[in-house]
């Protein structure tokens, strides 16, 4: 070979591995990409980067409360690392999967964001009980409190998430396992949910957070020491497999009935002794049948109120939207969770929020009608879609049919 073809195939092969180099460093979200859609530009087709971010998502938001304890906050720490990731695509070399280098950025958001803040709690680790015959006092800032987190937003299949995990992904989110998360400094908090969670190794979990594995195993052993205090003896998944869909149904509608019926005596029959009643925002909590009975009758059920509840599910956990009748119509109220001990409730932590029925809903059949404070009158099937009526109305022009008195149907005068 000669000097000048041996330069020239050196310069070529340089060329051509500074190239490649590019491409994994700005393209290895999707190894194809370049070879795909061509190598004019220096970003990867925004297409494709979604495509390989979508499945992730809820996932990452799922960590993020975890690690936060607040819906809100977790959407907040979702964008940002989604903002950090398109930024950081040229220092992704591939050496780690993208699963494990998003959870990297969610994790040290996540870290930033509770230095800026205290740690969230429920109101049973904020201070002692209430008197029953005391009023609730004034609600406290919403910081302060751990989110119900709507299991519509999971998307979590069964069982765990990883081979090496060590919890549930559902039994990761109930309310008492975010609680007692929130107890842990930051880093054991992190340490923990990337480990024993989401089933990192600890060669991972040490690359995220830029330490050693050594540091890793000790903040680890620390953190499970302290959760295997505070967690109860059996997580709600199991006491939901022991009851089974047909038991569980007729405690959530025992429930959801007493409320109906002001029924105070029916309500206290499904508590157990210990039981526990918490109201946030407010910081009031009750412990004990008795003491729930009494406050039950002089300030919820005081003065015949009218309530609805709809089933629905949160935290991993049975659940209801709560609604109370404001002059002609249901008005979202709030959320409760309940955490069951058998076929027994052991702990009822309602959320007064308006905006959280939406945020959980999941009405039970026929019960829909009461989530917008309105009844909704249903389409007659005779009746065209409503983009075939809006292309009628528009060359008609002659606006929309009037129902006729009965609420029967303009075009067959059928009722509905």
């Amino acid at each position: 070979m000669s000097a000048a073809l041996a330069d020239s195939w050196r310069t070529g092969a340089t060329k051509e591995l500074e190239r490649q180099k590019r491409g994994a460093r700005a393209g290895r979200l999707d190894r194809g990409v370049r070879s795909r859609y061509g190598t004019g530009s220096d970003d990867p087709p925004r297409a494709s980067v979604r495509e390989q971010l979508e499945p992730h998502l809820r996932g990452l938001h799922a960590h993020c409360y975890r690690m936060l304890g607040s819906v809100q906050d977790a959407e907040d720490a979702v964008q940002e690392t989604l903002l950090n990731a398109w930024r950081g695509l040229d220092r992704f070399e591939g050496r780690s999967s993208l699963r494990s280098w998003l959870y990297s950025i969610a994790t040290n958001v996540c870290l930033r964001m509770i230095e800026r803040r205290p740690a969230r709690v429920l109101p049973i680790d904020y201070g002692p009980p209430m008197d029953p015959h005391s009023p609730l006092g004034p609600p406290l800032v919403e910081s302060t409190w751990i989110d119900p987190y709507p299991d519509s937003r999971l998307g979590l299949g069964e069982g765990l998430a990883e081979p090496q995990a060590r919890y549930e992904q559902r039994e990761a989110v109930e309310l008492a396992f975010i609680a007692a998360l929130q107890h842990l400094p930051a880093r054991q908090r992190a340490v923990l949910i990337l480990r024993d969670v989401l089933g990192f190794s600890g060669a991972e979990v040490a690359e995220a957070l830029a330490t050693s594995a050594v540091s890793v195993y000790s903040l680890l052993q620390r953190a499970r020491a302290t959760l295997d205090d505070r967690l109860p003896a059996r997580s709600q998944q199991a006491t939901l497999r022991s009851l089974g869909d047909e038991r569980l149904s007729a405690i959530v509608n025992r429930y959801v009935e007493a409320w109906a019926r002001n029924d105070v005596d029916a309500l206290v029959e499904m508590l157990t002794e210990t039981a526990t009643l918490a109201m946030p925002p407010t910081a009031g909590w009750l412990r004990g049948r008795d003491a729930i009975a009494v406050f039950l009758g002089a300030a919820a059920f005081h003065g015949t109120p009218s309530w609805r509840l709809l089933a629905c599910s949160a935290n991993g956990q049975p659940a209801m939207g709560i609604y109370l009748l404001d002059g002609s119509s249901y008005r979202p109220y709030g959320v409760t969770v309940l955490t069951l001990q058998g076929d027994q409730i052991e702990e009822i932590d309602t959320f007064f929020d308006p905006s959280s029925p939406r945020a959980v809903r999941s009405p039970a059949p026929g019960m829909s009608k009461l989530t917008s404070g309105r009844a909704s009158r249903p389409r007659c099937a005779c009746r065209p879609s409503r983009r075939r009526r809006t292309r009628r109305r528009r060359l008609s022009r002659g606006g929309r049919r009037r129902a006729l008195p009965g609420g029967r149907c303009p075009r067959c005068a059928r009722t509905g």
